[in-house]
């Protein structure tokens, strides 16, 4: 692995833990822990409780005299649409193609304070992006390394949180400014497992302490660390796309079925251009999920096969489900395949058979009260 690559700030409690490590996104980050694996990360998650370090994950802030609205004339969501203290999914894409230059979640403090957590390899693009875009009197700043996050997942979420005096039980996709030992932290209701769960972003200086006594409370819930292998296998089983497979500059929104994510109704947004297009006419493929009929365990840039034996499209992401013990998939096929039809990948030489299926695969927790 090259020496290069950032370290989160919890670098060696991953290492006392016997982390698996693994380049993402120009980090070193846990793959998986010793004693564990993916499977049993996993499970911890779908049934307990676990904690994921997503340093990775970039943060800038949009400051100013109308911060919010610059922000919302460049990102796909309505900002519009929430209120201080909540949190938006939204897409930064190119406004020449409408192709996703990255997804991210945007809070909202005020009118004229915007925090924004992208990817970890697309945070200096997209504040780039901004930078360059931004009016006088509006500030972008990238605060990549100046903060950490750490994501608390599952269905004893609430109790590891309670027992270290941090709020819980606000709204799905909403935050709270809170103290923990003397670190300033903010607690938002979200998360990339489909588990009820909450994300803490809290200032890199202070990360180790926290996840220290979020380890110490979650003991009598048998809380496990969990690292990213257990992150995709989650995510997927969700339907949650990944930027750079589900979606990129080359995988539309409309493609992705993102529309949900879209402020059709704004005045501009960067690409409403080729997106209204693009959706005026119905786009040529559509990212469905295909649920294995055997035990074919379907792997990204697959080809999926029509009845007749034709390409139809590919797979963007594919895994075994740890929950449903078969395959899952993302697959980009062409529009005339629909939900309840039939397909084949070839997995290995065998020919497999595939349901398409509108994802998520399993029932989620995540809106829970």
């Amino acid at each position: 692995m090259s020496d290069d690559l950032l370290h989160s700030p919890l670098h060696d409690r991953h290492q006392a833990l016997g982390a698996k490590f693994a380049e993402f996104g120009g980090w070193s980050m846990p793959l998986e822990y010793a004693g564990g694996g993916v499977l049993k990360e996993h499970a911890a998650v779908r049934e307990g409780v676990g904690i994921f370090d997503v340093s990775h994950l970039g943060n800038a802030r949009v400051t100013g005299p109308g911060a919010a609205a610059f922000v919302n004339a460049c990102l796909s969501n309505d900002l519009g649409k929430i209120g201080p203290g909540k949190a938006q999914y939204t897409l930064c894409c190119d406004d020449a193609t409408g192709g996703v230059v990255d997804d991210l979640i945007a809070y909202l403090y005020g009118e004229d304070d915007v925090f924004l957590i992208p990817n970890a390899a697309n945070t200096a693009e997209v504040v780039r992006r901004l930078a360059a875009a931004a009016p006088d009197g509006v500030e972008v700043v990238n605060l990549h390394t100046d903060y950490a996050i750490l994501a608390v997942q599952g269905t004893k979420s609430d109790e590891v949180l309670d027992a270290v005096g941090l709020p819980t039980g606000h709204e799905y996709m909403s935050f709270v400014d809170a103290d923990l030992d003397g670190a300033s932290v903010v607690v938002c209701r979200t998360g990339y497992t489909g588990e009820r769960g909450y994300e803490i972003v809290v200032p890199a200086a202070d990360a180790a302490p926290v996840w220290d006594r979020l380890m110490a409370a979650g003991e009598p819930h048998d809380i496990r660390a969990c690292g990213l292998g257990a992150r995709d296998t989650l995510r997927t089983e969700m339907g949650y796309p990944l930027h750079g497979q589900d979606i990129s500059l080359e995988i539309s929104p409309v493609q992705a079925r993102l529309g949900w994510a879209i402020g059709w109704k704004k005045e501009t947004f960067w690409g409403a251009g080729p997106l209204r297009a693009e959706k005026e006419v119905g786009a040529a493929r559509l990212l469905r999920g295909l649920r294995a009929s055997g035990r074919g365990i379907p792997r990204a840039q697959m080809e999926v096969l029509g009845p007749d034996g034709a390409v139809v499209g590919e797979v963007t992401s594919g895994t075994f489900s740890p929950t449903l013990r078969q395959g899952v998939a993302l697959a980009l096929i062409d529009r005339a395949v629909g939900d309840g039809d039939q397909v084949t990948i070839d997995v290995r030489g065998r020919s497999e058979a595939f349901d398409v299926v509108k994802p998520p695969f399993v029932q989620p927790g995540v809106r829970e009260a």
